[in-house]
């Protein structure tokens, strides 16, 4: 790389990162108070768009003000830009800047070889927040070269809380409890369901934004990093997944479906998605690991507004929407997360397994005013909580409330706006 274009991007990004808008402060900023003072490489990672580069943003702002380094890879006049490289850019950083402890480093995964002068520079006592929006490429280069010295953190679009905060909602304990408070809370709930949390597509409320994100993912993320050929292929697979989210699929069935020659396309496919974080997909949970390779597989879309912009099936299936929500607010937290369906066909849509049992099992109903689905809810529940041992389980509703005792076992049912805030 030439010097003197470095010097040009260096000092334009660093105004630039400077100067960007903040907006709302994320949840996630409260873990760095903690996180600044261990030695740790950070290591932030989310999908294209969730507000890696804001985060950022708000911990410099928050925590270093004029002390660090930064770049952004994704600027195209970095296409050169090469592992030998960085010692240029070191150079650079102190001509301009003077010396300093801490590199702010965006998508930093487009550099082939990036995490070798991360490790040398961390063991002369420098420290480092990076963001990429590939899973496997992060965790293959952080796995082999920063065993044990770095931290994992993933971002994703806003949180309820958060979009609260953007909307200008005072959230406080009468939110819950007074009839009026509650409703605002409700529709904004409902606008949430939705709309989802991406950030820039929120601000402009321009459906536009959240296509752009999708096609930038299947053609610069995939089609272009991994030389895919079958684009068309792809995008279909992609178009399937947003269009069924909390759906169950089998690799052999979609690829008959999609008339591909052979079911592992549409594994790697479904593992470029994945990595990119645009989905994300639920094993069946079994004792047997050949079992949970085997079984279908449950599709989740990390945003619901960006699979309601590329579906367009919102209104058709509210239901499926809210499971989406519920299964990305477990990821949010940090589950581990699996589906149920016994031998004897009961089917439950999440549990949650901590150390080597399931602690929760947890159902997702619309409504339960129809006796059928309430009786479908509830005995496959019973049956998961029985299979497991558990006290109780917890169905969430769109806007139901209530506490039931059924064969010596408890059953919560709680409306999902009240429980996500939790």
């Amino acid at each position: 790389m030439n010097k003197t274009i470095l010097r040009e991007i260096v000092s334009e990004q660093r105004e630039m990162i400077k100067k960007k808008d903040l907006g709302i402060e994320r949840e996630k900023l409260a873990l760095m108070e903690k996180y600044i003072k261990m030695p740790h490489v950070i290591v932030i990672s989310g999908m294209r768009r969730v507000g890696k580069s804001t985060l950022l943003a708000q911990i410099i702002d928050k925590y270093y003000k004029d002390s660090f380094y930064y770049l952004n890879f994704e600027d195209e006049r970095l296409m050169d830009f090469k592992v030998s490289d960085f010692n240029a850019l070191y150079e650079v950083f102190i001509e301009l800047f003077g010396e300093k402890k801490t590199f702010f480093f965006d998508e930093i995964q487009n550099i082939k070889g990036w995490e070798r002068f991360v490790r040398r520079m961390h063991e002369s006592g420098f420290k480092f927040f990076i963001t990429g929006s590939n899973a496997s490429l992060l965790s293959a280069e952080l796995g082999t070269k920063l065993t044990g010295r770095f931290l994992p953190l993933e971002l994703f679009p806003f949180s309820f809380r958060e979009f609260l905060i953007l909307k200008g909602y005072n959230l406080s304990k009468k939110s819950l409890t007074l009839t009026k408070e509650r409703g605002g809370l409700k529709r904004l709930f409902a606008e949430y369901l939705k709309e989802g949390g991406m950030p820039e597509y929120l601000k402009y409320q321009d459906k536009d934004v959240l296509k752009r994100v999708y096609n930038d993912i299947l053609y610069r993320d995939i089609v272009a990093r991994y030389k895919i050929k079958e684009v068309e292929a792809l995008r279909e697979t992609a178009l399937y997944f947003l269009s069924n989210i909390s759906s169950l699929f089998s690799y052999n069935k979609l690829k008959q479906a999609l008339h591909l020659g052979s079911s592992n396309t549409i594994k790697n496919f479904a593992d470029r998605l994945q990595n990119s974080y645009m989905v994300f997909i639920l094993n069946i949970f079994s004792y047997s690991l050949k079992q949970q390779y085997i079984a279908p597989k449950k599709i989740c879309c990390v945003d619901n507004g960006m699979a309601d912009a590329v579906s367009f099936k919102f209104s058709e299936n509210k239901g499926a929407f809210l499971e989406n929500l519920v299964g990305i607010e477990l990821k949010r937290r940090g589950e581990n997360v699996f589906y149920y369906k016994s031998a004897k066909g009961f089917e439950v849509d999440f549990l949650i397994k901590k150390g080597r049992k399931i602690d929760c099992a947890i159902q997702v109903a619309q409504s339960l005013e129809r006796s059928n689905v309430k009786d479908r809810e509830f005995n496959a529940l019973l049956f998961a909580l029985k299979e497991f041992n558990l006290k109780q389980g917890l169905v969430l509703t769109e806007d139901e409330e209530d506490e039931v005792s059924i064969s010596g076992k408890k059953i919560l049912i709680k409306p999902l706006y009240k429980w996500i805030l939790e």
